[in-house]
């Protein structure tokens, strides 16, 4: 029996996949998630074989997620279940340790797929997805990387969101004086100069949704 944990904000996508999902013989959901903070203390209460994680996800990413699950729990599997094929996102939840992706306009096609094929620890890649990863590799040397680290990204994340540097520290489990520290680094990689700013960076490299 696979274990199945479901992170999406959306909950008629988590009632919607559970239905799929459970009328597979072999697979069980164990346990769901409505936002990033909650998918990650699921995930180490219940120990799942697969975690489907959104990338869109409040309070901390799926990129976020995805890192803190596979360096917490090594034998649970990340797929991602997402609406975006942008190859930059990709490179990042690959080096986060996500080993499955598709996206939501391919589930009727693919999602049992890759539920069995993570299930078995092989990875798992929609062919669009695989397009998207090729054409990356071969005009890397032409790609600029994200300026910001993958922790400074959650932390624009939750800017965006609104939420204040104390809030931020409290959601990221640091103290004040990191997040003013991350604040300050990101402002001045990205040559922005106010808040508004930042979430028009946020908003245009899909960090959140706008």
């Amino acid at each position: 029996m696979t274990r199945l944990l479901i992170a999406d904000d959306h909950p008629v996508v988590r009632s919607g996949l559970r239905k799929v999902l459970e009328a597979e013989p072999r697979c069980e959901v164990i346990a769901e998630a409505s936002d990033g903070k909650e998918a990650i203390t699921k995930a180490l209460e219940t120990k799942p074989d697969i975690a489907l994680v959104d990338y869109s996800l409040p309070l901390v990413n799926g990129v976020e997620v995805t890192r803190q699950i596979r360096k917490q729990l090594p034998k649970t599997e990340v797929l991602i279940f997402t609406m975006h094929d942008n190859d930059g996102l990709l490179r990042e939840l690959l080096n986060a340790g996500a080993r499955g992706y598709v996206l939501k306009s391919d589930a009727r096609q693919h999602l049992v797929g890759a539920i069995e094929a993570l299930a078995s620890h092989k990875p798992y890649f929609t062919t669009k997805v695989s397009e998207t990863l090729l054409n990356s590799y071969l005009a890397k040397d032409k790609l600029a990387g994200s300026p910001i680290t993958n922790r400074e990204r959650g932390v624009v994340q939750l800017i965006a969101e609104g939420h204040t540097n104390k809030g931020i520290a409290i959601q990221l489990g640091i103290s004040l004086k990191t997040v003013e520290t991350h604040r300050a680094a990101i402002m001045r990689k990205l040559d922005l100069s106010s808040s508004a700013a930042l979430v028009r960076y946020a908003i245009r490299n899909r960090i959140v949704e706008a």
